[in-house]
């Protein structure tokens, strides 16, 4: 029995070595891998990729902290200034297009690059402008105007010359562009251009005498005399007015948006499709107010120059020769609408000369109307019509052609 228990004490003693041998190299081999398990399951963030050409997102300057924060619209109030962090590399054009008020200027490193002689639309290659020899790398870029706050929206990079002629680049360059030219407000001005065609033919269908006797500018002078003679303040001529005053208020927005949408006004403020809808009624209030308003101030003129026997034949030609030119407003529009996205630049100057065409015809046919009751050589008669019709012309014009 002793020694049958020594026999299983002398075989269990190997089979417990190798079991303490077994565990010491398991905890030898956890302790040699774990930290490399531990650094495995580790979070670390990737690195930022490399900048390629500008970006979307732009930094303005935190006076209070000394220091660039991201800048979020709706937020943050408008900014001069807008700093962004560019990579110049070697051999690697760097192109930015963008659109620029006058006195524009562009830093690099705090050190000035580039100043916008006029307003307009500006294609640059900072890699030129940069002094030499050219440090590669990180380059702080500021835009900056002492005036207003620069459109930093319109900044993108542009293509190099060589990478427009390819197919890539037609097919991911050449569209946006054609896109983003794409007049937002055309489907309010189409309604609008609509609205206008079916009052005037409403109009012309239940008035068709008075609407013929007011639209035979160029008839005989019995003719006009007719005119001139009858009541001003008519059903026939205020609803002739109110739609004048919608062509023309419409017209004048048009011509506004797209210029804000062309050359350098977008960054004031973007105007949505319901924000037409206002202005072109807002516009047209205006316009009837103006067309109302005039009547009482001819009368205030005509008596402090002591001819108040014109002001009732000045007036009703000038009502006239405004809805007879008003007439053509509608075919102008249509033309906007079907030239503006071919020919933007030449179409604002078409829309621009026939708003000034159609003022200078006015005062025309107004002094024309004047001059066969009293001769405008009279220089009491021709100071009357400076007061009264040149004078409104020159603000008009001002307004609303020569600042735009």
């Amino acid at each position: 029995m002793e020694h049958t228990a020594a026999a299983a004490r002398s075989s269990e003693s190997p089979r417990k070595a190798w079991g303490n041998t077994w565990w010491a190299w398991l905890l030898a081999l956890l302790l040699s891998i774990g930290p490399r398990l531990l650094h495995a399951v580790e979070y670390r963030p990737l690195p930022p990729a490399p900048p390629v050409g500008l970006s979307n997102d732009w930094l303005i300057y935190d006076a209070a902290g000394n220091k660039l924060v991201l800048y979020l619209p709706g937020y943050h109030p408008p900014a001069r200034a807008y700093y962004q962090w560019v990579a110049v590399r070697p051999n690697q054009p760097f192109r930015i297009s963008f659109a620029a008020r006058q006195d524009l200027a562009l830093f690099v490193d705090n050190q000035l690059i580039f100043r916008a002689e006029s307003a307009g639309n500006y294609t640059l290659d900072l890699t030129q402008l940069l002094p030499k020899p050219i440090s590669y790398g990180q380059h702080l870029l500021c835009v900056w105007h002492p005036a207003a706050a620069p459109d930093y929206v319109s900044f993108s990079s542009a293509l190099p010359a060589e990478a427009k002629t390819s197919s890539f680049a037609t097919a991911n360059w050449w569209k946006p562009q054609l896109r983003a030219s794409v007049h937002q407000g055309e489907n309010v001005f189409l309604c609008f251009l609509i609205l206008i065609g079916l009052m005037y033919g409403a109009i012309r269908t239940v008035y068709r005498p008075g609407f013929a006797r007011i639209y035979e500018l160029w008839s005989n002078v019995p003719g006009e005399q007719n005119f001139l003679t009858r009541p001003t303040i008519t059903w026939l001529n205020v609803l002739l007015i109110l739609l004048f005053s919608l062509s023309f208020g419409l017209l004048i927005v048009a011509i506004h948006t797209n210029v804000q949408n062309i050359v350098i006004l977008k960054q004031l403020f973007s105007v949505s499709e319901s924000g037409l809808v206002v202005r072109v009624i807002l516009y047209a209030v205006l316009v009837s107010v103006f067309v109302f308003a005039k009547a009482v101030y001819i009368a205030l003129m005509g008596y402090i120059f002591d001819l108040s026997s014109l002001v009732l034949v000045q007036y009703r030609e000038f009502v006239r020769s405004l809805l007879f030119m008003g007439l053509f407003l509608p075919i102008v529009m249509l033309l906007y609408l079907v030239l503006n996205q071919s020919w933007p630049e030449g179409v604002l100057w078409v829309s621009n000369g026939v708003v000034s065409t159609m003022l200078l015809a006015t005062v025309f046919r107004v002094g024309r109307t004047l001059n066969r009751r009293m001769s405008l050589l009279n220089l009491h008669l021709f100071s009357y019509l400076c007061a009264t019709e040149i004078i409104p012309l020159t603000v008009l014009l001002k307004l609303l052609v020569i600042t735009y």
